[in-house]
């Protein structure tokens, strides 16, 4: 029996990786909420409740570099149609383990659902936990598989200054397991940032999401 998506990523966030041998490894969707694709060097993971099947199926199909194929925009648009899901972007996947030591900067836990970067971790996240700085706001939250992952807002004028680097590093902190972050690779001051804070790219990742207003049809089913 194939390892579950939190296996997967339990490993990976310890260094332990699938095997390099340019197969795709389908698991079932850890719940309704959370369906995907994740690409790690030479082997990919798809988590869909569809049939593993059709999954390999529609990658056969492509004319491209099967090391690519799981993420490429025709797989990843029959996959949407298929489920009725939707995708923002592809993300590069990071992972930092705990660290010890008081945060670099000063934070007070706050409840406010109302802010933007709140509403949208409680859409995609469990258990969410915010505390604001001077400047700016930390967000942790149990997402994929139960991942913890965080979030940062910095205000435009605190930018330019550490405040991320900093945030991103209380996280590690703040946590007693693995953090997981998301980050678009077009956002290389992000990226810069979490990599100061000694979190290590471990892959990409297409989160598919179910469509505002209603659950994908793999939500559906379950």
């Amino acid at each position: 029996m194939a390892d579950s998506l939190r296996d997967i990523l339990d490993a990976a966030a310890r260094g332990v990786f699938p095997p390099p041998d340019g197969t795709t490894t389908v698991v079932p969707q850890p719940c309704a909420r959370d369906a995907g694709v994740l690409a790690f060097t030479a082997h990919s993971v798809v988590f869909t409740d569809e049939d593993p099947r059709w999954v390999r199926d529609a990658l056969d199909a492509l004319e491209c570099d099967a090391l690519a194929a799981t993420m490429n925009a025709r797989f990843l648009t029959a996959l949407m149609e298929r489920t009725g899901r939707v995708t923002d972007t592809i993300d590069v996947l990071l992972a930092g383990a705990p660290l010890a030591g008081a945060p670099p900067v000063a934070l007070r836990e706050i409840h406010d659902p109302a802010h933007p970067r709140v509403a949208a971790a409680l859409r995609r996240r469990d258990g969410i936990r915010v505390w604001a700085a001077d400047g700016g706001v930390l967000v942790l939250g149990h997402g994929v598989a139960g991942r913890l992952e965080v979030a940062v807002e910095v205000d435009e004028g605190a930018r330019r200054r550490g405040l991320g680097r900093a945030l991103v590093t209380a996280a590690r902190q703040l946590a007693t397991e693995p953090v997981w972050a998301q980050v678009s690779p077009g956002n290389a001051r992000s990226l810069r940032a979490f990599q100061a804070a000694g979190y290590r790219p471990v892959g990409a990742e297409a989160l598919l999401r179910a469509r505002p207003g209603g659950a994908g049809r793999s939500g559906d089913r379950s």
